[in-house]
C-alpha cells in the first residue's frame, strides 16, 4: 500500500514542480506523530493529491463513494489510502474507519464542507466535529488556493497555475461532557472553519468571511 502512495506521490512532486508554481507555507506546523484530523477547504478534485505531497505524514482520505464504482480505481484509491464515503446521510462505516486510523494515530484528511465550494467556502457539515470529539485528536487547518481551476481529476497529469498551501497552528475542540446538541456541534464546527478561513485570501473565505 505504501508503494503505491510513495511513488504517486513522487511523481506527483515532478509534475508540480515541472508545470505549477506550487508552495507550501508552514509545514513546520505539522506535528510529526500522534493521530491528526486534517481540515481544508475543497475547490477540485486535486485537492486531496495535492494535499498528499504537501503535508509531511502519511495522509488518509474519505471520497465519495461514487468514485470507487470501478474495481481497478476502487482498489487503486484504497492502496492510496482512500476509503469510500457515502455523501447522503451518516456513513457509519465511513465514521468507524475513520476513528480506527486515528486510533492508530495516523492523519486523516477531511473537507467538511463536503463538497467543492469554487466561489469561496460554504458552510460546513458537522461530521468533522462529531470525529474530533469522540477521537480527541488534534486538528491541522489548512488553506489552500489556486485549485479551481484544475477542474478535473486528470489534471494530476498536468497541475498548472499558482498553487499554495498554507498550513496552520494545530488546535483541537473543546471537550463536552455528555452528548453535545446540534447547535453545540455547528458552534465547533463554525470555529474549525475560521481556522481556515484565516489561512485564505478574502475572495476566498465564503460565509466565513468577516466571521
Amino acid at each position: 500500500m505504501d508503494l503505491i502512495n510513495r511513488t504517486s506521490n513522487f511523481l506527483q512532486k515532478i509534475t508540480l514542480n515541472l508545470g505549477s508554481d506550487w508552495e507550501v507555507i508552514g509545514e513546520e506546523n505539522v506535528p510529526p506523530m500522534g493521530s491528526l484530523i486534517i481540515v481544508s477547504n475543497h475547490q477540485s478534485n486535486f485537492d486531496p493529491t495535492l494535499l498528499s505531497v504537501s503535508i509531511p505524514r502519511r495522509t488518509w482520505f474519505l471520497a465519495k463513494h461514487e468514485i470507487f464504482s470501478n474495481p481497478l480505481s476502487s482498489w487503486l484509491l484504497r492502496q492510496y489510502g482512500a476509503y469510500p464515503l457515502s455523501r447522503f446521510g451518516t456513513d457509519i462505516n465511513a465514521y468507524r474507519w475513520a476513528l480506527n486510523q486515528l486510533s492508530h494515530d495516523q492523519a486523516i484528511v477531511l473537507f467538511p464542507e463536503g463538497t467543492r465550494s469554487k466561489g469561496g467556502m460554504r458552510k460546513a457539515q458537522i461530521g468533522v466535529t462529531r470525529l474530533a470529539l469522540k477521537s480527541q485528536s488534534l486538528i491541522l487547518p489548512v488553506g489552500i488556493t489556486g485549485t479551481e481551476n484544475l477542474g478535473t481529476f486528470f489534471r494530476v497529469l498536468n497541475p498548472t497555475g499558482k498553487l499554495r498551501v498554507n498550513i496552520g497552528p494545530v488546535f483541537s475542540v473543546p471537550s463536552i461532557e455528555g452528548t453535545p446538541n446540534k447547535e453545540v456541534l455547528k458552534s465547533l464546527t463554525d470555529m474549525v472553519m475560521r481556522r481556515i478561513a484565516v489561512l485564505l485570501p478574502t475572495n476566498y473565505q465564503g460565509v466565513y468571511q468577516n466571521d
